[in-house]
């Protein structure tokens, strides 16, 4: 079985020795939590669990795949019990918006845990991964309910994320997509239309899937400068944030 092993070395190399990570988190405004042994502290526990968690999951992957039935998508063995050890481990949240529940470390930190994740394991790492598109498309453009809503959860990874945006015809030219949003007299809208290539886009790892549906209003000019954005959660959340009716 292949065996990884994280680059603590070379990490610490390049963050000590050639980008001076101490003196420039000490003038980062919000990441006075991130001390050199705070720092250490955070690689080595993301390297042991992509050494001792996620690596071995890699050739199960590989043998057994994905699966699906009326009951949806089973992801490999391991893999859902893993994605359980990584949010109570804190990773979903670690350069996130303390405002939603996250932990405000440098995003530079989170880059670090990233490679290391997606050295250990590329295909487990596509679920936490595309959280993270969704994440800061929210945080960017979402209105302060959506954020209290979908970000909250996100960040906690209690949920997970995709980006559904190229559809069977488009390829790369996105300004072509058919998929239509018609508004509804609640302020909702109703999308159809057929979308592929959603990494991560089914399973069963998390209880909610928040999904970045790309979409055309009625009326909307062609090409990229009539897409609208939408969130369309595979659970409608509950007045109370948790997840609802399908």
């Amino acid at each position: 079985m292949p065996d990884y092993k994280a680059p603590l070395r070379d990490i610490k190399f390049v963050m000590n020795e050639l980008l001076d990570s101490e003196q420039h988190y000490a003038n980062l405004e919000g990441a006075e939590d991130a001390t050199p042994d705070m720092v250490d502290a955070i690689i080595g526990e993301g390297a042991k669990f992509c050494e001792q968690v996620l690596s071995p999951l890699n050739q199960v992957g590989d043998k057994e795949g994905c699966t699906w039935s009326e009951d949806g998508v089973k992801t490999p063995t391991g893999f859902k019990e893993a994605y359980q050890q990584y949010v109570e481990g804190g990773w979903p949240s670690m350069t996130a918006d303390p405002n939603y529940g996250g932990q405000g470390l440098p995003h530079s930190l989170g880059l670090v845990m990233s490679e290391m994740v997606g050295t250990a394991n590329w295909s487990w790492g596509m679920y936490p991964g595309l959280s993270h598109g969704a994440t800061n498309t929210i945080e960017a453009h979402g209105t302060e309910e959506q954020k209290q809503t979908y970000l909250t959860k996100l960040i906690s990874g209690e949920w997970t994320g995709t980006m559904c945006l190229t559809e069977p015809h488009c390829g790369s030219d996105l300004g072509t997509l058919r998929s239509k949003a018609e508004p509804n007299a609640d302020g909702t809208y109703s999308i159809t239309g057929t979308k592929i290539f959603i990494s991560a886009g089914e399973h069963d790892m998390a209880e909610n899937i928040v999904h970045i549906v790309l979409a055309r209003l009625p009326g909307a000019p062609e090409g990229t400068k009539g897409i609208s954005l939408f969130i369309v959660p595979k659970l409608l959340p509950n007045d109370d944030g948790s997840s609802g009716e399908r």
